[in-house]
């Protein structure tokens, strides 16, 4: 067909006609999608569909896209003459190679140019091997760079791979030779980004009217790095490398690709049509910021496509080396639209910057977000058409930042407040109450008796404060306005080398970019407070002064000097005895024993598989320390161990006041959270500081433990903190530290690495059988029925412990209910005397006979009753380890072997409750039910197998108690329940045993953890899962009766600290 019009006029009759006839081409030749076609104006570019009359009038007023003479989105296919003669390939296979070229559009192949688009579909029509109806080349490849990237091979690896599969297949194969040439191979489906050169002051970006300059108009440093023997001085030889880069990979295109993808565009608007709305805060669009934007921009929130997302950043270390401080920023963007269990997943973090090293960018941060900050403002006041690949149509797409996620330092970085000095809080700001050590030398945070209420009994304490009483009041946090109107006048100047404007003493040091979003002043929280390091600064604190740890104890000979110089805490005064000093026994000092103690706790600490690290290889028993304490290792001592770890050591006020801090961390970490209980965890959060105050010295009170009266605002505001920590971000990162392959350009390496990972991810959805890179299927994710993982046996087990299990599953068995119903109604109507303890003890001895002795006499019972009456086989299959309910368990002897405790296990069972045997009227409870597995069985019904898990249960009466903490302790030695030692595995929860270093002949128990989505709800896999609370509600207080005395001395031991006196 003559394609001579597209060139011509579009006034001419001669284009008209070429119109009709490109439309008639279109309807005779192309797959159509409900009349929708894709329009090749120069506007849609093939990456909209429109109906035949929307096309006319676009391309008459539009124009046709010049380039596109071969008509591939409209059914023309492109000249294979140089392809040999093959049999066809798999037709589904074909269409969904053909699927993934049209969802890729006409603009993602801009970067690659035309001619690599043919390339791309002949690979896609070419078998693997003539003969093959399963894989093309292009099929192949794809299937094959998706392990790549799924297990981490080296390119070295993969180049073996290809190179031994080539040779093992027929001769004719097109699989190509190495890595390389897979690569060329998906290059087309690749996204673009773009390599910005960067002054190696961070003062500006070479860019816009800076792109053409060789030297930096600030700062004067060349553009480019000097070879030996040349200089920057004009009239010197340059060599064209630049002296730094930062990489911008677009976000406009990847929003585009994300949403061509049906599903993933079908998933974007779960926070409209698949939230849980039932007034609890479980997502950030429960949160009020959420539905305050909506109420002021209602144009932006009547589709609800329009994207909110959460911009991270934070230096890391690309080679992953203690030795070298080189510092790369990657910017990463978290979008919540999706569901919780996928917006935190390494396929949907995207990544949208990489700042490049050694040196971390600081407050010059700015300079490099601009690109991304002017696509985000072009998003939020113009939107971009977008087509949905789910509603098959096209739309305006808006997007904003709903906040930013960073420790507290990069906090500083992306607010402009100077987060360190007198003024460190950002919520507090001016009003900031702080002291200036003499002694330490220190700024430390008190005073946090102002954050009760006004009559709060804490308030007219005096001694056991700093001497005086509180009469102030917490400040009310700045608005967004009322922080622009104080930076709205700074005049920022970037750059390493150049001296800042303003007061030396401004605790804002620079206007945010942020604020060149129209929106960003109306949002109630900006930056987030991270409180994964929050929670891990305050319990290296804590552990750390608790143990008196060398460098992290924040008591000493100089924190006892500044008491004496505040007057204050006369008991800890230090005392001179020659050459040393001695500094008497606060309340927070353990003796030796209890530290030994604290420590052989930790020690003997086993906890299920998957719950946390080895806890037991970070404590030191010989040097009474813990060492090595990660971010999660923190999460976990303070979520659950270290209240039993300090049970039965420290006074009782102290204790009482560490394990109330722990039940705080645990409230706020929750995932569903009640909005009506937040005002009483914010009042908590000021309580338990208070108390601490009491307790710990002054140096104890750095910034992180002034942040804990800020959280609950923050959850108030923006939602659950599980989704605003930067445990993901900081897992992505180690991501991106594993792309590092070249180590003299890391940067570069980890940006090639994603945009392939980027590439092979899009193409993933259209492979069969190919997996997606970024969702990893968890371990259980095909055991909801459960699946024995060790030990397999199978053993002939005798009648009466068989008969035993096997009432157990008919009494817990749906369709059997009805029967048993009624053969207690037999029961008790064939013995009128029999009370109603001889009557449930006569149904469980004659139920089973009677049973199938009833099925056997009906014609209408089903087959699964017909099964369940013939009984298990005498041959069980047994199991040492089982993994059913998102669990992993595992018997009693297979723990003894093993590192983990996973034979655990309790149940909330019904039963009847007799206050003596004579009684008629029982009382039918909830009960919750404790032991240790000892057997693992999987009954043999012939068509269908149940799993059953046979224990040691601890006596409910006298083996189980709760203590005035809300403990719940067993003592492991009280068996009970011996007739009954059956439970089904899918009514099993894993719990698992401390010893109780106040009493060793109990335990406290506490909750294991899922992994995986449970399949009764809709809440996540996430990185980090909720640990269950130790105690059912927080240690309650009676502040009221709180005598105003010194409370931070102890006198039951004299195990004080020695100084030594300085020459």
């Amino acid at each position: 067909m003559d394609r001579h019009w597209m060139k011509t006029a579009r006034i001419t009759e001669e284009y008209e006609n070429g119109v009709e006839g490109f439309l008639k081409f279109a309807k005779d030749n192309a797959s159509d999608n409900g009349g929708l076609y894709f329009c090749p104006c120069v506007k849609c570019l093939n990456g909209r569909r429109q109906c035949l009359d929307d096309i006319r009038t676009h391309l008459i007023c539009d124009g046709i896209c010049p380039t596109y003479t071969k008509w591939i989105w409209h059914g023309e296919l492109p000249e294979m003459s140089s392809t040999p003669p093959t049999a066809p390939t798999d037709e589904q296979v074909g269409d969904q190679i053909e699927d993934m070229l049209r969802d890729l559009g006409q603009e993602g192949f801009r970067q690659a140019n035309a001619p690599y688009y043919d390339t791309l579909h002949n690979d896609s029509k070419i078998p693997l091997f003539i003969g093959c109806t399963k894989y093309t080349r292009l099929s192949g490849v794809l299937a094959l760079v998706n392990l790549k990237a799924r297990f981490g091979w080296s390119d070295k690896s993969f180049n073996e791979l290809l190179l031994l599969l080539k040779n093992m297949l027929p001769g004719d194969n097109t699989l190509p030779k190495t890595h390389y040439e897979a690569k060329k191979i998906l290059c087309p489906v690749g996204m673009e980004y773009q390599k910005i050169h960067a002054c190696r002051n961070d003062c500006i970006l070479y860019r816009h009217e800076f792109a053409e300059l060789r030297n930096c108009p600030t700062c004067g440093v060349s553009r480019y790095k000097v070879g030996s023997g040349a200089s920057s001085e004009a009239g010197s030889t340059y060599i064209d490398r630049p002296a730094k880069v930062c990489w911008y990979l677009p976000v406009i295109p990847r929003f585009k690709r994300l949403f061509a993808n049906a599903e993933d565009a079908k998933n974007l608007t779960w926070h409209v049509d698949g939230r849980t709305k039932d007034g609890l805060l479980r997502h950030p669009a429960d949160s009020p910021q959420w539905k305050k934007v909506d109420q002021l921009y209602p144009v932006f929130a009547e589709d609800p496509r329009n994207l909110r997302v959460g911009l991270a950043s934070d230096g890391m270390n690309p080679f992953r080396s203690l030795s070298c401080n080189h510092s790369s920023w990657p910017v990463l963007l978290i979008i919540y639209n999706l569901p919780p269990w996928l917006c935190i997943k390494r396929k949907y973090i995207m990544m949208s910057m990489m700042i490049a090293g050694p040196r971390q960018p600081g407050n010059d941060i700015d300079v490099y977000l601009a690109p991304l900050i002017e696509d985000l403002t072009k998003l939020w006041v113009e939107g971009v058409d977008v087509y949905d690949g789910n509603a098959h149509e096209s739309f305006r797409l808006r997007a904003m930042i709903f906040c930013t996620i960073n420790d507290f330092p990069a906090y500083g970085n992306l607010s402009g407040y100077s987060v360190k000095g007198h003024l460190a809080c950002p919520i507090c700001e001016k009003d900031t109450t702080y002291l200036q050590l003499k002694h330490g030398k220190k700024t430390v945070y008190t005073r946090h008796r102002r954050f009760l209420q006004p009559f709060h009994p804490y308030r007219r304490l005096k001694k056991a404060f700093d001497g005086t009483s509180e009469n102030d009041s917490a400040s009310i946090p700045l608005s967004g306005v009322e922080v622009f109107d104080r930076v709205k006048n700074i005049c920022n100047i970037y750059g390493k080398t150049q001296k800042k404007d303003g007061a030396p003493k401004n605790i804002w040091k620079k206007r945010s970019i942020f604020f060149d979003l129209p929106y960003w002043c109306n949002l109630d929280v900006r930056h987030c407070l991270d409180v994964m390091h929050v929670e891990k600064n305050v319990c290296d604190s804590l552990v750390g002064t608790l143990l008196n740890i060398k460098g992290k104890t924040k008591d000493g000979l100089k924190c006892r000097q500044d008491l004496v110089e505040m007057g204050v805490r006369h008991q800890l005064h230090p005392v001179s005895k020659g050459l040393r000093t001695y500094l008497p026994p606060a309340c927070h000092t353990m003796s030796t024993y209890e530290k030994k103690s604290f420590c052989h706790c930790l020690k003997n600490v086993k906890v299920p598989q998957g719950y946390s690290s080895n806890i037991k290889s970070l404590v030191s028993v010989d040097e009474m320390k813990l060492v090595g304490l990660k971010s999660h290792d923190c999460h976990v001592l303070m979520q659950q161990l270290l209240p039993v770890a300090i049970r039965g050591i420290l006074p009782d006020k102290v204790r009482v006041a560490i394990t109330r801090l722990c039940f705080f961390f645990n409230a706020i970490c929750s995932k569903v959270i009640d909005p009506k209980q937040l005002d009483d965890l914010e009042n908590e959060a000021a309580i338990i500081i208070c108390q601490l105050e009491m307790y710990f010295p002054p140096t104890f009170f750095d910034i992180m433990i002034h942040l804990l009266v800020h959280l609950v605002r923050e959850i108030r505001l923006c939602g659950p903190v599980y989704l605003r920590w930067m445990y993901p971000v900081e897992r992505y990162m180690k991501v991106l530290k594993s792309y590092t392959k070249n180590q003299y350009r890391p940067e570069a390496s980890i940006v090639e690495r994603y945009v392939a990972e980027e590439a092979i991810e899009f193409c993933s959805t259209y492979i069969e059988d190919a997996s997606p890179v970024g969702i990893p299927e968890s371990r259980h994710e095909a055991t909801r029925q459960g699946r024995g993982t060790r030990g397999f046996n199978v053993v002939t087990m005798d009648r009466q412990k068989l008969s035993q299990a096997h009432l157990y599953v008919l009494n817990n068995t749906a369709e059997v209910i009805p029967y048993i119903d009624a053969h207690k109604e037999y029961v008790a109507a064939s013995h009128p005397n029999m009370n109603m303890m001889r009557v449930l003890q006569e149904h469980n001895r004659s139920f089973i006979n009677w049973f199938r002795n009833t099925i056997f006499a009906s014609d209408s019972a089903s087959k699964t009753l017909s099964l369940l009456a013939v009984g298990p086989n005498l041959n069980v299959l047994t199991w040492k380890g089982y993994d059913i309910n998102n669990y992993s368990f595992y018997t009693k002897s297979q723990d003894d072997k093993s590192t983990v405790q996973n034979s655990g296990v309790m149940i909330d069972a019904h039963s009847d409750h007799f206050s003596r045997a004579s009684d008629n009227n029982p009382i039918r409870a909830s009960m919750a039910y404790y032991g240790v597995i000892t057997d693992i069985w999987e009954l043999d019904y012939g068509e269908f197998r149940v799993p059953v898990f046979k224990c040691q249960w601890v006596n409910g009466n006298v083996g189980v108690r709760q203590d005035k903490l809300g403990f719940t302790l067993v003592d492991l030695q009280r068996i009970g329940y011996k007739d009954e030692p059956f439970i089904m595995a899918a009514q099993a929860r894993q719990v698992f045993y401390v010893e109780d270093p106040s009493d060793s002949t109990w335990s406290v128990v506490l909750q294991g953890k899922t992994s995986g989505i449970p399949a009764d709800t809709d809440q996540a896999t996430l990185d980090v899962n909720e640990i269950p609370t130790f105690a059912q509600q927080m240690p309650s207080i009676n502040a009221e009766n709180d005598d105003d005395d010194v409370y931070a001395n102890r006198i039951d031991h004299d195990e004080g600290l020695w100084e030594n006196m300085a020459t």
